[in-house]
């Protein structure tokens, strides 16, 4: 099942593993904070509690979406990058 995954973390060393867990799960990152991809029903609930426990008592809002193929088609994307200025060329 396709799946959203979202973050909010605080604390850089649990922001940091918890990105590291979303690609053990072959995740894709779209943003800094939120992963894409397939993820099973059982898989989202042990990746829920691996961060849990990595997470300890620290602060920690991770959310999980599923998302369907009829939703998915009606997404919207636009992505634009910075692109390097040209070098002008030497007189």
């Amino acid at each position: 099942m396709r799946c959203l995954v979202v973050y909010d973390i605080p604390d850089n060393r649990i922001r940091a593993k918890v990105a590291d867990i979303c690609l053990d799960y072959g995740l894709e990152r779209i943003q800094y904070s939120a992963f894409f991809g397939n993820l099973e029903r059982s898989h989202q609930e042990e990746l829920l509690l691996k961060v849990k426990k990595k997470a300890g008592k620290k602060e920690v809002n991770i959310q999980v979406f599923p998302i369907c193929e009829k939703d998915l088609e009606k997404r919207l994307v636009w992505i634009q990058e910075e692109k390097e200025p040209k070098a002008s060329p030497s007189a």
